[in-house]
């Protein structure tokens, strides 16, 4: 242990370079995961609508009138920002759905900041749900 001691005190910007990295790497590795877990595949996704999980659709009112999943709700990004429109039950399992899943994904971030525990976005949105052939209702 003393060696070790030695050499990082003798090394300084390699003992710095090292850290440095091994700091990148952790950091990766959490958002990587962060990621993963909160993007379900539509399959996935109609498990977690069939445990009860509330559909927040993020879209524009003409795209969720054109189709959306079934019991979906119309809550905008911009809504959901100010807070409105959200069940209060923070435990509540919660599927983000957009056209392509980015915009999903931004709500889903939001929502975790507002104390949210279970929030989940539709991978590749609607357009993976419709390749599927997953139903909508009009």
């Amino acid at each position: 242990m003393d060696q070790l001691v030695d050499f990082a005190d003798n090394n300084k910007l390699l003992a710095l370079g090292l850290l440095a990295s091994w700091a990148a790497v952790m950091f990766y590795e959490l958002r990587l995961k962060a990621t993963t877990i909160s993007q379900v595949s539509p399959a996935d996704a109609v498990r977690v609508i069939n445990k009860g999980a509330m559909i927040i659709d993020v879209r524009s009112i003409d795209a969720y009138e054109s189709g959306r999943i079934v019991n979906a709700r119309n809550i905008t990004l911009e809504a959901l920002e100010t807070g409105q429109g959200v069940h209060k039950n923070k435990n509540k399992f919660l599927l983000a759905v957009c056209e392509n899943g980015m915009t999903s994904g931004k709500a889903a971030n939001v929502l975790r900041k507002a104390g949210f525990e279970n929030v989940f976005s539709l991978k590749g949105g609607l357009k993976q749900w419709r390749s599927e052939n997953l139903p909508l209702v009009k």
